[in-house]
């Protein structure tokens, strides 16, 4: 018996979306942290990110999605770089090739606290700690260019 992949039961169909997000970092008492979102069941921790509304740029988005996943005011410093990646949605019929991008961010005010419900709990990690911790390691990798990125522009200081 053929298997189905799509209405027709031919090739799945496949749709590009786009998100952005960003790392939010900052420095206490000379460590570095990140943000991280997570979801409680399973565990998971991802950085914050989203699809844009019409008519936004992808820094918009990013801006906006940002702030509604981690209850800060972030503000964009640099493009760090984009990733893709590919998944199905549950029957098989359609094909997702799915681009993010993401941007190094800092916060000027809000809490983490006001998040929003998309997430179980949103807080600080020390950098190393967030590396480990993150469930994908494309955004992993994401985080380690976002440190190479603060460490050059301390140096530069």
């Amino acid at each position: 018996m053929a298997r189905k992949n799509s209405p027709g039961g031919g090739k799945p169909r496949v749709k590009e979306p786009v998100s952005s997000g960003g790392v939010v970092y900052r420095w206490v008492d000379g460590q570095l942290e990140v943000v991280l979102c997570g979801r409680d069941e399973p565990v998971r921790w991802s950085l914050p990110k989203g699809t844009p509304d019409a008519g936004e740029t992808l820094e918009e988005t990013a801006l906006r999605e940002v702030q509604e996943e981690t209850g800060l005011e972030p503000v964009i410093e640099h493009r760090i770089r984009s990733i893709d990646y590919w998944f199905s949605d549950k029957d098989n019929e359609v094909r997702y090739h799915k681009t993010v991008h993401f941007y190094l961010m800092t916060s000027v005010g809000g809490d983490v606290s006001l998040h929003d419900p998309e997430f179980d709990v949103v807080q600080w990690f020390p950098y190393e700690s967030g590396v480990d911790s993150l469930a994908y390691p494309n955004e992993a990798e994401v985080l380690r260019e976002a440190f190479n990125l603060i460490s050059h522009k301390e140096r530069a200081v």
